[in-house]
């Protein structure tokens, strides 16, 4: 199993320890980023991916090998710890790019067969807001299956954390690691991404962005064709 470890920051924090639990349980092969040092751009707001395509994206190169890892992993893993009840900027400045390949407009095919998994951690509150930043994304890209955990772990770094949290943390992940692990290849959309997909379709058959409409057609999208179904 091909894993993408997205983290939303460059420290080696509670965050970081816990999705390498995940990791680590699963044991599949690893490609990892941490930002910003792997990827520092902001979004400009320039409409390009979604009017000419995203390879003409100002940032194209830099986010290339981001966006291959996405595509090829099995499963994807986006941590963030909270930052004023929120994803780090690092990491919604990385998902803002992925705007185009939201089911509204141009989604990866491949996305609909893979599992995803949301992390984070905080001293106190705002695991919930944070974890939704990063699930939306997820949720909009069409990946089949996605878990979340947060804690509010009550300490400044992994090794103040509680001994019950502990073993809080390494039941929460063990359990999701099996289920990754029993589902790999087996995954199919929840009921809301294919109700949202077929909401998309409609929209799309008289789409306003060129484009997305001439992708969706080619993909056969806007007949009977679903990309969550073998040809």
């Amino acid at each position: 199993m091909k894993i993408v470890l997205i983290n939303g920051t460059n420290h080696k924090g509670s965050t970081y320890n816990i999705a390498k639990q995940i990791v680590d349980k699963v044991n599949g092969e690893l490609t990892e980023f941490f930002l910003p040092k792997d990827f520092d751009e902001f979004c400009l707001g320039c409409t390009t991916c979604f009017v000419k395509g995203e390879e003409h994206c100002p940032h194209h190169s830099k986010i290339e090998k981001i966006t291959k890892a996405l595509l090829e992993a099995d499963l994807i893993i986006l941590d963030s710890p909270v930052y004023v009840y929120h994803a780090s900027g690092a990491m919604k400045a990385l998902l803002d790019h992925y705007g185009y390949m939201w089911m509204a407009h141009r989604p990866e095919q491949a996305m609909f067969k893979k599992q995803g998994v949301v992390i984070s951690t905080a001293a106190g509150a705002g695991t919930k807001s944070t974890i939704k930043d990063m699930r939306d994304s997820l949720f909009y890209w069409g990946v089949a299956k996605i878990y979340q955990f947060g804690l509010p772990v009550a300490a400044t770094s992994y090794e103040q954390i509680s001994e019950k949290k502990l073993k809080k943390i390494d039941k929460a992940t063990t359990k999701i690691a099996k289920k990754v692990v029993k589902k790999n290849g087996k995954v199919k959309p929840s009921f809301g991404a294919k109700a949202f997909f077929f909401l998309m379709h409609l929209l799309q058959k008289n789409g306003w962005n060129p484009k997305d409409a001439e992708y969706w057609k080619a993909k056969g999208w806007t007949g009977k064709a679903r990309p969550w179904k073998a040809k």
